[in-house]
């Protein structure tokens, strides 16, 4: 008799608590890494932001160097020149993206994101002057 496949999901509970920001959620709405859509949403958004970055600086890197280590003649092909410069620009942002995307997922940073309910939450007191108490410096 053949098994059926054990998938990863049946190993786990029925709700489980995403690991980025500590809410409780169905097993079928977290991926493999436990993160929920929205923190994997976050971190796209947070990786396409440093992509495009670092493909303006790889575009005016290229720019300088053709500007100043090739000296074309711009008489012959100006759009050509643009285009490379365009190009390097796209495909650094969505290289780079994928990088940082990557190694945040790698990372795996536990909680970064995470507010963790407070439990005076359900009973609606909370600090005092709407802020949160802090603990005391050790004086060594």
């Amino acid at each position: 008799m053949a098994q059926d496949a054990v998938n990863w999901r049946d190993r786990f509970p029925g709700e489980v608590t995403c690991v980025r920001c500590l809410r409780k959620r169905s097993i079928e709405e977290l991926d493999r890494l436990l993160w929920c859509e929205e923190c994997q949403a976050a971190a796209k958004r947070r990786a396409t932001i440093r992509g495009w970055m670092a493909g303006v600086a790889l575009a005016v890197v290229l720019a300088l160097y053709i500007w100043f280590g090739i000296q074309p003649d711009f008489s012959l092909i100006p759009t050509g020149w643009a285009a490379t410069i365009l190009v390097a620009l796209y495909l650094g942002a969505r290289v780079a993206r994928e990088l940082f995307l990557g190694w945040e997922r790698l990372a795996n940073r536990r909680a970064v994101e995470a507010r963790p309910p407070s439990p005076d939450a359900d009973s609606g007191a909370g600090p005092e002057d709407g802020k949160e108490r802090r603990r005391p410096r050790r004086r060594d």
